[in-house]
């Protein structure tokens, strides 16, 4: 039977990762699609702007894109022909230690291990098992729970990333190799203690020597600007300047998705859904949130390590131990005196993003959610720790807590950059316990956003399959697998 007509076949909202994936993909599904956004600037975190001085351009929120590299959909798509280049630094992400030579991830495994000593044989064994898969099992991992198509390759991955990371550091005995993996591992922004911590940890290592850690030229916002460029060439419309508050403000579609957090579908579509959808959208958890800082600066970060100059990102957290126990006392509610930092330091590779001669650097840490606390002084002396003088080179600076953070972005609820908790109680069950997360209780109305699988990260693959889902439910289109 014929649809009845409507403005457009389906409406997005929200221009992030993805609900530029989903607008794609129902645009090359041969319909007609509208993606609105509530800024000016389209994007979600992926956004680049002068915040301390004219000429340094810093990211306003992510910053170093190994999934974005590797994500199955964005790989499909000619996004170098819409401008973006991603330069990759001659070593991917490094790991100062107060004591010893620091950890580092380099493109090739046997480069990586090598400088391991004693654990070199324990970290190839570990790494090759997950890269020799990958293409196997890419999308398994990064989608929702389902029979995986290579049940072995699957396993076989899934044995080591359902442990804490604490765990899965016993197989190595140096505390270079503990550190790296704690280092990845922390970006689940949980407990180290935490049942598939590992998973995070495993999937960036294998992302870093299959795909390195790249830096996007001339910003963050290079990514979502090919993106939106790939879509509006192939018909889709773009609509900034319009917060959606209520469905009323929509035009009329067959399918809208949302590419937002359940607390803010509750106020817009909440009254559409069944009661027991309601009810477990309501009890969605949030995670930490970050305090950030970007730094415009007279010089490079003078690092004490050579190696360390040369990373685009510096995981700074000392052992695993230490990074344990901040991470810990982060999720118990408290500001840790020695937080675990991550930072970035794009234009040491990429001479657009500061005049000549001038340098930036961006950094986070984790806090509660909702934390208002100045951890600025904290972070420059965690920096300070690894790169003495760090201090003297700093011309400006620009802050973010977390309720500035949410201000910025609606989806960061408390300063949570993951959509929500990435634990194993939510880890395939975001946001509700459904047999697709990303249908809602209400016809025609989906989720694609970071609250559901496989969670934060710049990879568009929430929002691929949400399209996905809601082309063949709506308009009886079947989507080959990636």
């Amino acid at each position: 039977m014929p649809r009845e007509k409507r403005d457009f076949d389906a409406i997005v909202v929200g221009s992030g990762p993805n609900g530029l994936a989903a607008a794609i993909l129902m645009q090359q599904n041969g319909l007609s699609v509208l993606l609105i956004e509530g800024k000016s600037q389209i994007g979600g975190g992926l956004r680049t702007a002068e915040l301390t001085l004219p000429g340094f351009k810093h990211d306003i929120c992510s910053a170093i894109h190994p999934l974005a590299a590797a994500s199955p959909f964005f790989k499909t798509l000619p996004l170098a022909a819409h401008g973006l280049n991603y330069i990759y630094p001659e070593v991917d992400a490094a790991h100062p230690l107060e004591h010893g030579n620091p950890a580092v991830l380099c493109r090739s495994i046997d480069a990586t291990a090598h400088q391991l000593g004693a654990d070199e044989d324990a970290y190839k064994s570990l790494m090759l098992s997950v890269t020799k898969n990958w293409s196997l099992i890419d999308t398994d991992v990064l989608g929702p729970l389902h029979f995986p198509k290579h049940p072995l390759a699957m396993a076989s991955f899934g044995f080591n990333a359902i442990k804490p990371a604490t765990l899965l550091a016993n197989k190595f005995k140096t505390k270079q190799a503990k550190a790296l993996l704690a280092g990845m591992a922390a970006h689940s922004m949980q407990p180290l203690t935490n049942m598939a911590t590992s998973a995070i940890a495993l999937v960036l290592l294998a992302a870093g020597h299959l795909q390195g850690w790249p830096v996007p030229q001339g910003g963050s916002n290079s990514i979502a600007n090919a993106l939106a460029a790939h879509f509006t060439s192939l018909g889709g419309h773009i609509q900034t300047d319009t917060y959606i508050k209520s469905l009323d403000q929509l035009p009329s579609a067959h399918a809208v998705l949302f590419d937002i957090t359940p607390k803010q579908l509750l106020q817009i579509a909440g009254h559409k859904f069944s009661a027991l959808y309601k009810w477990q959208l309501e009890r969605y958890r949030y995670g930490v949130g970050v305090y950030k800082v970007d730094w415009a600066l007279s010089d490079p970060i003078p690092f004490s390590s050579e190696t360390c100059r040369k990373a685009g990102t510096v995981h700074i957290g000392n052992t695993l131990n230490e990074i344990r126990d901040a991470e810990k006392q982060t999720w118990s509610g408290k500001h840790p005196d020695k937080p675990f930092v991550l930072l970035a330091q794009q234009s040491l590779f990429d001479d657009t993003r500061a005049p000549q001669g001038k340098h930036t650097a961006w950094a986070y840490c984790h806090v509660p959610g909702g934390s208002t606390k100045d951890m600025t002084a904290a972070i420059e002396k965690q920096v300070e720790r690894y790169a003495p003088g760090f201090r003297d080179i700093i011309l400006a600076k620009h802050t973010m807590d977390t309720v500035q953070m949410e201000e910025y972005n609606p989806n960061y609820i408390g300063g949570d950059i993951n959509g929500g908790v990435i634990d194993i109680g939510q880890l395939f069950t975001r946001p509700a316990l459904r047999y697709s997360p990303y249908q809602t209780s209400q016809k025609g109305l989906y989720i694609c956003s970071a609250s559901t699988p496989p969670g934060g990260g710049v990879h568009g693959m929430c929002g691929y399959y949400a399209a996905k889902k809601a082309l063949k439910d709506i308009f009886d289109i079947n989507v080959p697998g990636l």
